[in-house]
């Protein structure tokens, strides 16, 4: 019996430098990369022969650039806009205090916004639906292989509960800091249902993965 693993690398961009507390989302923001011992780390763990994508917004190509300057061999890296954080709209740029205050906090917050976009903006259905349509066609398109993604918190937690296919509240179980690696196998078998293995969460480099 043939199986299919196509191994998926997630990876949180570096620190936003500045957020003046306001809510950012797809802000094109700058990232701080000088912890260079994580990158290192990144560069060790993850497998050579991948293919690479991260979204379109800058944070997540100087994460990219981080990693390829503490020694991987990086190959051509597509930007893609389908792999970006959700759109808070009109929130975007406003301070975020008064919308915890009204959500109650932040885990009220994101429960709010759950299934109801903020003005011009996105919900997180629409974000995990986005980001699952991204996964399928990029699993299509490269199967069997090794995708490695530098993108967002909201993103990889989309990833994780379209996989796991979990109620889009359980994203808040997911820890996604900074810089950090989620790894997870798409796992055919030839008459079944393609099913999804979780084999770190939140680490930060791990070699031994690939």
């Amino acid at each position: 019996m043939s199986v299919t693993v196509t191994r998926w690398w997630w990876i949180r961009h570096a620190p936003v430098v500045d957020d003046g507390g306001c809510f950012y989302g797809q802000m094109d923001m700058e990232a701080y990369t000088g912890d260079t011992a994580v990158y290192r780390s990144l560069a060790e763990s993850l497998p050579q022969e991948a293919v690479w994508f991260c979204s379109h917004l800058r944070r997540t190509h100087q994460t990219v650039a981080a990693i390829g300057e503490a020694g991987y061999p990086l190959p051509d890296v597509e930007h893609r806009r389908d792999l970006a954080e959700q759109h808070f709209g009109d929130w975007q740029g406003t301070p975020r205090a008064p919308a915890y205050e009204k959500y109650g906090g932040f885990y009220g917050f994101w429960l709010s916004v759950l299934d109801t976009a903020p003005p011009n903006g996105e919900s997180f259905r629409d974000l995990r639906n986005r980001i699952g349509g991204a996964v399928e066609r990029l699993s299509a398109e490269h199967r069997g292989r090794d995708i490695v993604v530098v993108a967002h918190g909201g993103t990889i937690r989309a990833a994780l509960v379209s996989a796991l296919d979990l109620p889009s509240s359980r994203a808040l179980s997911f820890t996604i800091a900074n810089s950090s690696l989620t790894q997870l196998d798409r796992v055919e078998v030839p008459g079944e249902d393609t099913r999804w293995s979780v084999n770190l969460l939140n680490g930060f480099g791990v070699t031994g993965l690939r």
